[in-house]
């Protein structure tokens, strides 16, 4: 996992740099220079590199990488001024250890060109969104469901359900869109509204590695946006679980209907029986694969089908490379809208030796004024178009890649 370096270290290690003339490695058009600081870092970094740095610019981001105690540690800086071999540049935020990327980053040569289609089938909808994208597989769990019969599937569902609660509701947020106050905050965070007990509070913590639950800390934070002071949250949601209390409700949880980043609909499930087994986190790991086979369902029957996009194949304009991903540029549009991490995408690189093909996974995206970017890993290169790569961006081939200071960083 990355880690950030904690100020005092960073401090630590920007002296340790100087002192004991540490190299720091920067690539750029498939050439290695390594940077030597001349100064103490103050309000910026002084550097000297080995040899001349063809067309680098003031303003340019340049990526640095040293090697510390056997950790790859990288930052980055914006070039200042440029006087021969000696380079000033601003004092980075941030350093980063620990990091889980496979290979050096560069830039990409001149001549490269990119292209990407979108290996998913993508939709525009109208319904409420979110910010991440939902992958769905249902083979995995209920490999013998037959999705297109939807009023069978939600039979069965509704017979399983009875063995966990005593009543539940299905809701499609079609024309009229959310309208209960459970449904609009679903709607808005994506995730499972659960109230295990009505004698209880909502769940402190998360317990899933991808976060489904919504905390009662979550709940405060909603009830605050909608005008709810700080002072009074604890009392509102106290107030809030007593009158579901009242309502003759022992425990509950809505649990949306995912289809990619869209929240369709939710199912709502209750007890109002006492004695009976509360729900607990297995009751919600099955209703979320229901949720999945139902969203499948409603796809392939058509529902979605006038919200679907066309697949074309588009171009981008990579920021920099590895031989183990890329990051790419794209302005804000509704393709780039529709790019999400977890994202299938399959690449064109075109060279003026040789076009390789592979597939990717989005990563990580941020925006930055007017653009898109996104972060990708490569998945499953043929090896003869790893050491063609390799050897382009880095120029030299992987049996003389020095990995002590390259190994770490896409």
């Amino acid at each position: 996992m990355v880690t950030p370096v904690k100020r005092v270290e960073k401090d630590y290690l920007f002296q340790v740099l100087y002192v004991e003339n540490v190299p720091m490695v920067f690539l750029k058009n498939r050439v290695s220079y390594l940077f030597f600081l001349e100064k103490p870092v103050k309000d910026e970094m002084v550097f000297q590199s080995n040899w001349l740095v063809k067309n680098l610019r003031i303003n340019d981001r340049i990526d640095l990488m040293f090697d510390f105690w056997g950790k790859s540690i990288v930052f980055s800086v914006n070039v200042l001024r440029i006087k021969d071999r000696e380079i000033v540049c601003t004092v980075p935020d941030v350093l980063n250890k620990n990091l889980a990327r496979s290979y050096s980053r560069t830039d990409v040569p001149a001549e490269t060109q990119l292209h990407f289609t979108v290996l998913e089938e993508r939709y525009v909808l109208s319904f409420p969104k979110v910010s991440e994208y939902e992958p769905g597989d249902i083979k995995a769990f209920f490999p013998k469901i037959d999705p297109k019969n939807f009023s069978g599937f939600v039979e069965q569902m509704g017979i399983w359900i009875k063995t966990y609660a005593n009543e539940y509701t299905l809701t499609i947020f079609e024309d009229t869109g959310p309208t209960t106050f459970e449904e609009r905050l679903i709607a808005q965070t994506g995730k499972t509204l659960f109230l295990p007990s009505t004698r209880d509070k909502f769940p402190l913590d998360d317990p899933y590695p991808r976060k489904r639950i919504i905390t009662g800390e979550m709940f405060k934070r909603y009830l605050e946006s909608s005008g709810i002071g700080a002072a009074y949250l604890d009392g509102a949601c106290a107030k809030y679980i007593r009158e579901r209390a009242d309502s003759g409700i022992f425990s509950e949880a809505w649990i949306p209907i995912l289809f990619q980043e869209y929240v369709i609909g939710c199912i709502h499930i209750w007890i109002n029986v006492a004695g009976k087994r509360p729900i607990d986190y297995a009751a919600i790991d099955v209703l979320y694969q229901f949720t999945k086979i139902l969203a499948h369902s409603l796809k392939v029957s058509g529902h979605f089908e006038k919200g679907k996009v066309k697949n074309d194949t588009f171009e981008a304009k990579v920021i920099d490379i590895s031989a183990s991903g890329l990051l790419f540029v794209h302005p804000h549009s509704d393709l780039s809208a529709l790019l999400q991490p977890d994202m299938n995408l399959k690449f064109g690189l075109i060279t003026p030796n040789r076009n390789i093909t592979v597939n990717a996974k989005v990563m990580r995206r941020f925006t930055g004024g007017e653009m898109d970017y996104f972060g990708c890993r490569f998945e499953e290169m043929a090896q003869e178009d790893f050491n063609f790569l390799f050897e382009y961006i880095y120029g030299k081939s992987p049996a003389d890649y020095n990995a002590k200071f390259f190994s770490g960083h896409v």
